[in-house]
């Protein structure tokens, strides 16, 4: 290697722990988001949710498309953890795999199967992240859309 193919490599391996890192926080923030969907179902279930919605228009009123800007901006972190996280996944299966065919070419297959390891272990934590913040991410959208809608049918009744 040239000394700046081997200056790329290094850099790119400086990545390795922060992506890592972002790609355990997704999770931890999925499953978060997960259970707080649970809870709101099962109080959607039993009639004792309260809409935040509701409760958001109450205190600052404002237009459908004021709502519809709150909306987005609740949503936004879901957003960003369902659409960033698989791409972290891919840089943390990218950066091992240098390391997988350097072994691979020296016939070192204990390292090339550790490497492998460490890269299709993020990817399956950062897809498993990713599609539980996109789910739940659908889910919110719809249910904050139909709450949406019905103010906007409470405005329209009392013009």
């Amino acid at each position: 290697m040239t000394s700046f193919e081997h200056w790329l490599y290094q850099l790119s391996h400086l990545f390795f722990i922060p992506v890592m890192f972002l790609i355990l926080l997704a999770l931890v923030y999925s499953f978060i988001c997960l259970g707080s969907l649970l809870t709101e179902t099962w109080q959607r279930k039993r009639n004792k949710y309260q809409s935040v919605l509701q409760a958001h228009y109450r205190r600052n009123g404002g237009a459908p498309d004021d709502l519809e800007l709150w909306i987005m901006k609740r949503l936004e972190w879901l957003r960003i953890t369902s659409r960033n996280t698989p791409m972290l996944g891919l840089i943390a299966t990218m950066i091992p795999m240098g390391p997988a065919l350097l072994a691979l070419t020296r016939q070192n297959t204990q390292a090339v199967g550790e490497n492998m390891v460490v890269a299709f272990s993020a990817v399956i934590i950062a897809l498993i992240g990713s599609s539980l913040t996109y789910l739940v991410l659908t889910i919110r959208r719809r249910w904050l859309l139909e709450e949406l809608r019905q103010i906007e049918k409470v405005q329209e009744a009392q013009t």
